[in-house]
């Protein structure tokens, strides 16, 4: 049984959708009636707003409910060009998603800039500005009457029956969820959801955080305009109602109920919504309630709604399958590290300050290719306050930066990170709902992503990236003694683990400069091991290495030159040798007078 679900897993997870797409085109001939064919399209137009909304709020983490409005836009848009004589609903289409586009962009480019809740704001302001719109142009939409008069749609100068309409919407909505599946699925769909849980961490792979969220976003209005011109067509008149404020509730219920973080969500959300909502008789007085349960059951009851709960059952089922089967991950062998290109890295009289508290005054580190460069300290030295600087976090009072001769002080920090410069966190960040594997791979988006053109339409472009993308994730996994934990959940493992695997997607880019801040923290004996031979192995490869680390003794082994910061300033440079040596970084540092370290009574730390 084991073997046969295995078998079964095994079949590419695209054929199963598909094949319900297929049964949903042969409905028509199979003698299926006229009220549960309009049901099923209605339900195909519900999830086609439903699934650009996912885009923004279950991958990009953005509020946004401003889908409803891009649905209106783009209905009246292909209404008002039926009414100027472009009956092809294939043009139509067209410039429902174009205008829907337009607008997303227009909503979208403020709202993010402003941050915070300004986009869900923003979204929500355009909905309730739609009566007022259509009112002030009522000569060309009717206003609060409707828009009515459209001239039954044509394709390629046929007139279009009932049925060839039908199959037009299935067809669509399978080549639109075919579409943002593979955009999700790709480095980008990968980069939005390590962007939903930390845009920190984004920032540190190289994802420039507006960027992307204002890519989903305004991605997400397409589907929405084309099922807006898909919608003007369907009864030929256009009526404001359809664009109320209780259908955008009806829409984010879908969204929650059916799974946020899914492309398939939307459809089993958008199903539920729509069919539960006809069965009611009262929908018009009962519609927000409905739709308020839903979302407190897919919310609360729940986390990640039915699309999440299934994806559970069926990894348990993966687990246990391949268990009763004695399957494991295969092991790969360390290996050696490549040649690595590292960078010279200075900081120059850098000085940071916040409020009346002086972080850092005046610090030069040189670190250079080759060579680990150890900066110590005790807590509240400006170690991590340094690192974040040279990331691109914080900006520099005074001072300058350089990488390889070029300044990067003032750059934002997804660029820092294009540049060159990885590094991993002082407490392990690591995305939810991502496997070990993913999260690697996830590393590689400032050197290795392909366009999201290619991604959607699987160029050869985007097959290049993602083999390669592949490989070195793989490298790195074996690197850090992963490769067995490739298909676990990477928020499952323990804290030694999540360290090594921060480390492992901070090499997947094949960086210039890595930073590691305290990275040994939390490792046993094993765990310190593997570390420490990896640091020495990219270190003889010519990687640029800045360590920040308590332990003095993993600093002593490892370190050619160390930094050792007390108050914000440098207190001693220098090999370890004479850092050892020196009584005020024994006194500063390890809490040691130089009487007690003479004395041989100096504890390792």
């Amino acid at each position: 049984m084991a073997r046969f679900w295995l078998k079964l897993r095994a079949i590419p997870g695209w054929v199963w959708p598909l094949a319900c797409g297929v049964v949903l085109l042969a409905l028509p001939f199979l003698g299926l009636g006229y009220s549960a064919t309009r049901q099923i399209e209605l339900t195909l137009l519900l999830a086609l707003i439903v699934v650009g909304l996912n885009l923004s709020l279950g991958y990009a983490g953005e509020l946004a409910m401003g889908q409803v409005a891009m649905y209106a836009a783009g209905a009246y848009a292909a209404g008002m060009a039926n009414k100027a004589g472009v009956t092809d609903i294939w043009i139509q289409i067209l410039i429902g998603a174009a205008v829907a586009l337009v607008v997303g962009l227009i909503s979208g480019i403020p709202g993010l800039r402003l941050g915070s809740w300004s986009l869900a704001m923003t979204s929500f302001f355009l909905i309730l500005i739609v009566p007022d719109v259509l009112s002030i142009f009522k000569e060309e939409t009717g206003g609060r009457n409707g828009l009515a008069g459209l001239t039954p749609a044509t394709s390629f100068g046929q007139l279009i029956d009932s049925r060839t309409y039908y199959l037009i919407i299935v067809g669509v909505a399978i080549v639109v969820f075919a579409l943002i599946r593979n955009l999700v699925v790709s480095g980008h769909g990968t980069a939005l959801r390590v962007l939903k849980q930390s845009p920190v961490l984004a920032s540190s792979m190289g994802i420039s955080v507006f960027r992307a969220k204002l890519t989903a976003y305004a991605m997400g209005a397409v589907p929405a305009g084309i099922a807006g011109a898909l919608f003007a067509n369907l009864d030929l008149f256009i009526s404001p109602e359809a664009f109320a404020f209780s259908f955008a509730m009806t829409v984010l219920a879908a969204s929650i109920f059916g799974g946020s973080a899914s492309v398939y969500g939307a459809l089993i959300g958008a199903a539920v919504l729509q069919f539960g909502m006809n069965q009611s008789t009262n929908f018009s007085k009962f519609g927000l309630i409905i739709s308020g349960a839903f979302l407190l059951i897919g919310g609360v009851a729940f986390t990640g709604g039915l699309a999440g709960l299934m994806r559970k059952l069926l990894r348990k089922a993966d687990f246990a399958a391949k268990a009763k089967a004695g399957i494991r991950a295969p092991k790969v062998a360390a290996g050696s590290v490549e040649k690595l290109d590292g960078a010279l890295l200075r900081a120059d009289g850098v000085s940071k300050a916040f409020g009346g508290n002086q972080a850092l005054s005046k610090v030069s580190v040189e670190a250079k290719p080759g060579a680990v460069t150890a900066i110590i300290g005790p807590n509240g030295s400006g170690k991590t306050t340094l690192l974040n600087m040279i990331s691109g976090f914080y900006r520099t009072d005074a001072g300058s930066i350089e990488l390889d001769g070029q300044k990067i002080q003032g750059l934002p920090s997804y660029k820092v990170a294009r540049a060159g410069v990885s590094r991993t966190f002082q407490t392990p960040n690591i995305p939810e709902k991502l496997t070990v594997l993913e999260s690697v791979e996830a590393g590689r988006y400032a050197s290795g992503r392909s366009s999201v053109l290619a991604s959607v339409l699987r160029l050869p472009a985007f097959w290049r990236s993602r083999n390669d993308g592949r490989e070195a994730a793989e490298r790195a996994l074996a690197l850090v003694g992963l490769s067995e934990q490739r298909d676990e959940m990477a928020d499952s493992l323990p804290l030694g683990n999540r360290r090594l695997l921060e480390v492992a997607r901070s090499l997947a880019a094949s960086p210039k400069v890595v930073l590691l801040d305290e990275v040994a923290s939390g490792l046993d004996e094993d765990e310190l091991e593997v570390l420490e031979g990896l640091i020495v192995r990219l270190r003889d490869a010519g990687m640029t290495v800045i360590l920040v680390e308590h332990n003095f003794q993993l600093v002593l082994r490892l370190a050619d030159d160390i930094y050792v910061l007390a108050q914000g300033a440098v207190m001693a440079h220098g090999t370890p040798d004479e850092i050892e040596s020196n009584p005020r970084v024994m006194e500063e540092y390890l809490g040691v007078t130089a009487e007690a370290n003479s004395a041989g009574g100096a504890d390792d730390e």
